[in-house]
């Protein structure tokens, strides 16, 4: 699995071609919608050629620079998450059967993906989701399902957006580990070609069976020096020392108060953030009341009835709801999980209608401890 292989785009048709013939369905980067979304792909045609996108705060767009890049874009507005743990999902149905009832449970659905162009970060949601539903005493036997069948083929940042921080949330611009295959797009006088490392034996065989060659020394530099550069580009940082001490104990910060005033609950960060899970389960019938199932649906801490009990609605106020959101995303979910339940896409910050960066929240907060602590 150490080999390393240069591919020509011709090799990358080729990939496509064998994890089709293995049964795999091929998702992938492509346009729709006016915007770069995952979705099925047939052939590296299909593949947004020329594409990037611009992000900031509150704002996306894409245009076509006429470059010759596959992957030239940061990332969708989607993530991989909804093909893993989809957007909704029947658990069950009951049927009437005469004066009795009979119970059909859904079953697991035993599809065969292969995701192409997956990000380091998001490849790091991908790790940080493998734990909220397979490492506890109850797994979701769906998600197992779907994730033991899918094939990973990781893409190497080659250029950084405005809203990125993953290199201090060590989760990019280069993937680490969770990959079966990971490339790095080289363009360059010497041409265009992709560097793919191995990460499994399943990836070692594929890249074998591509017809690649072996990547010199000069090809390995250039695909590092197409990391390195990528992460010289970012420019926003999140300081995660000592942070889930400091959130655990700003519970009372006046900054959530400055926060809330701008939120507007829209949960527009937890539907395209890649490692939210919260979910919503329903009950409900057909008209003629023969048959009723139970769905389960993405949900949002930011909606007013997520907390809504018995009892009232212990988070009633934007400002109760943005604390949940972000004390849980870089503090009790490490208690949960042992890790951060972030990893530096930079998602949320441009898709949030009035652009609530986080990375500024979580410095406004450390600042708020500091001044506290000097006139202590």
């Amino acid at each position: 699995m150490d080999k390393t292989y240069r591919l020509e785009t011709e090799d990358l048709e080729r990939l496509l071609q064998l994890l089709q013939g293995e049964g795999y369905e091929t998702i992938g980067p492509t346009l729709g919608n006016g915007t770069i979304v995952y979705d099925k792909i047939t052939t590296a045609k299909d593949l947004p050629k020329g594409w990037t996108d611009e992000e900031e705060p509150a704002s996306y767009r894409i245009s076509n620079n006429g470059g010759e890049r596959m992957f030239g874009y940061t990332l969708a507005p989607q993530s991989w998450k909804r093909f893993l743990y989809p957007p909704l999902r029947e658990l069950f149905s009951i049927r009437r059967n005469g004066k009795s009832f009979e119970t059909l449970r859904t079953d697991s659905e035993e599809k065969k993906f292969a995701f192409i162009g997956v990000r380091p970060c998001e490849l790091s949601a991908v790790l940080i989701q493998d734990k909220v539903f397979t490492a506890g005493e109850y797994r979701d036997d769906d998600y197992l399902s779907r994730r033991r069948n899918a094939f990973i083929v990781a893409v190497n940042c080659a250029n950084a957006g405005a809203n990125c921080f993953c290199l201090s949330m060590n989760t990019g611009p280069k993937a680490g580990e969770g990959f079966d295959i990971a490339l790095t797009e080289v363009v360059n006088d010497g041409g265009h070609y992709f560097v793919a490392e191995a990460g499994t034996d399943k990836g070692a065989t594929l890249l074998e069976r591509t017809g690649g060659i072996a990547a010199s020394e000069r090809e390995r530099g250039e695909a590092e020096e197409v990391v390195e550069r990528t992460a010289s580009q970012i420019t926003k940082s999140l300081d995660t020392r000592g942070l889930q001490e400091i959130l655990a104990e700003n519970q009372e910060s006046p900054h959530w108060d400055d926060v809330a005033k701008r939120c507007l609950t829209c949960g527009n960060c937890t539907m395209v953030c890649p490692t939210c899970f919260c979910a919503a389960v329903e009950d409900s019938t057909d008209l003629s009341g023969k048959t009723a199932s139970r769905t389960r649906r993405w949900d949002s801490c930011f909606t007013l009835d997520f907390a809504r009990v018995s009892g009232g609605n212990f988070r009633i106020t934007p400002k109760s709801r943005y604390r949940q959101w972000l004390t849980h995303k870089l503090s009790s979910w490490v208690e949960q999980f042992g890790i951060f339940g972030c990893v530096g896409c930079g998602r949320c910050i441009t898709w949030c209608p009035v652009g609530i960066d986080i990375t500024a929240e979580v410095s406004a907060i450390k600042g708020e401890r500091v001044k506290q602590e000097k006139g202590a």
